[in-house]
């Protein structure tokens, strides 16, 4: 095993004693984090890796959304968080490719989300307070 490998799964296994990470999360992480190293380490750039660091299209998951762009694991993506990589929320779903009126939040909490609204049943409460 060479010492970039090494060095990525010393920094995985960091993480994953912190917060949960499933195993699609930690293979992609050592991966990811193995190529970077070894491309710092032979004096080129994370120009080209730091371009998707998640595939868009695995990113939204049930319980999780992760950055494409650092790779970090959320419920939600803010504003805040994107606004530390230079893009607000639009520039971000243009540039990964997502549909304009995608939530970026984890599908479990979009699926809460939408019962509350429909519980709360505003649309006849606003109707209601006209007559």
């Amino acid at each position: 095993m060479d010492d970039y490998l090494k060095e990525a799964l010393e920094i995985v296994k960091a993480q994953a004693s912190v917060r949960t990470m499933n195993e699609e999360e930690i293979t992609s992480m050592v991966q990811k984090l193995a190529t970077d190293i070894r491309a710092i380490a032979e004096g080129g750039t994370l120009d080209a890796a730091e371009e998707s660091a998640v595939d868009p299209k695995k990113a939204i998951r049930e319980k999780s959304v992760l950055c494409c762009v650092c790779g970090k694991s959320f419920k939600v993506l803010t504003k805040k968080h994107l606004a530390s990589h230079d893009l607000t929320p639009d520039e971000y779903r243009e540039k990964f490719g997502y549909k304009k009126k995608l939530p970026l939040v984890c599908k479990s909490l979009q699926r809460e989300r939408r019962k509350k609204m429909k519980e709360m049943k505003l649309w006849t409460k606003r109707g209601k307070n006209k007559k």
